[in-house]
This record gives C-alpha cells, sequence and structure tokens, in this order.
C-alpha cells in the first residue's frame, strides 16, 4: 500500500498493492497492522457504510460536530469526484479543500480524519461508494457545508444541475456553519 499526504496533509489518498492476473485481481481494502505501520494512525472503524447513486448525485458536505468520524472511503462502482474540507478553526487550512477521482478502476481510497466534512459528486452512470467509519452515526449531530458556498471555491466537475438530498440542499455556508475549535 502507497500512503500520499494531499494538500490537507492530514488526509490521505492511499494506493493499495493490487494483483490482477486474466481471472481478475485480489487486494487488501483494509489491514489495521499495516494501516497502522504506513499512517502510525491506530483507527477503530465501528461501522461500515455503502452508497449507490446515479450520474449527477452530490452527497455532502457531510460530518458530525459531535462524534465526529473519521472515514476510509472507496468508490467500487463506477467514478466519484470526491472533496474533503478543513473545518478545524484552529487549522491554518481552515476552509481549504482538496480532491480526487475515486474509481473501481484506479481502487484509490482516502483517509478523511475527524474534523473534516467530506462529500461526492458521481460522475459516471452510477456509482457505489463504501466507507468505513470510527464512530456510529448520530443523526442529531450531522451537519452539512453547503456545496457550492462561493467561500470554499470548490470546482466540481459539473454538467448542469447536481441532485441533492434536502439536507444538502439547507447546508450552511462555511460562516455559519457548526465547526471544529
Amino acid at each position: 500500500m502507497q500512503i500520499t499526504p494531499t494538500s490537507l496533509p492530514e488526509v490521505l489518498l492511499i494506493e493499495p498493492r493490487v494483483f490482477g492476473d486474466s481471472r481478475g485481481f485480489f487486494f487488501e481494502s483494509f489491514n489495521r497492522n499495516a494501516f497502522r505501520e504506513k499512517t502510525g494512525l491506530d483507527v477503530d472503524f465501528v461501522q461500515d457504510n455503502h452508497s449507490k447513486s446515479a450520474r449527477g448525485v452530490l452527497r455532502g458536505l457531510h460530518y458530525q460536530i459531535q462524534h465526529p468520524q473519521g472515514k476510509l472511503v472507496r468508490c467500487t462502482a463506477g467514478e466519484v469526484f470526491d472533496v474533503v474540507v478543513d473545518i478545524r478553526r484552529s487549522s491554518p487550512r481552515f476552509g481549504q479543500h482538496m480532491t480526487a477521482t475515486l474509481s473501481a478502476e484506479n481502487k484509490r481510497m482516502l483517509w478523511v480524519p475527524p474534523g473534516f466534512a467530506h462529500g461526492f459528486l458521481v460522475t459516471s452512470d452510477s456509482a457505489e461508494f463504501l466507507y468505513k467509519v470510527t464512530d456510529y452515526w448520530y443523526p442529531e449531530h450531522e451537519r452539512s457545508l453547503l456545496w457550492n458556498d462561493p467561500a470554499l471555491a470548490i470546482d466540481w466537475p459539473l454538467a448542469g444541475e447536481p441532485v441533492l438530498s434536502k439536507k444538502d440542499l439547507d447546508g450552511a455556508p462555511l460562516a455559519n456553519a457548526d465547526c471544529f475549535a
């Protein structure tokens, strides 16, 4: 597994070692010992989530203000444009974001630590997205950062308007969002 820090150094791009031949491929999507050795992080995942979305669906930018979640995310079918935003007020990178293309083809994953908002846009006909999380989902603590807040200046690769949930339509701009200290 290769670990690469991103423009938000705490957010890590993970490229697994893939073994492939004419039959298909195999790779370890998570190995706690290898992850700890390569990243210095000892994470305890408590829940796995799996979503399927159609082209143009934008999910996010989500976080939990209490019970913050670390997430290991990957796309297992199709392709997504993945976005992570630093929402720690004490961070020198507060309000900055990074993006990555995650796909079934490239098999890349992202480690999104607590203190960051996360979302993605489906850029293929459909996509399946998996994420391991370090804390349970608490709907009363879930927040949504406004995906198109001009203060974030995220250049989403949109072909028209995205398909959004009510929660994401009503997301808070960074200036008014509940953020981490």
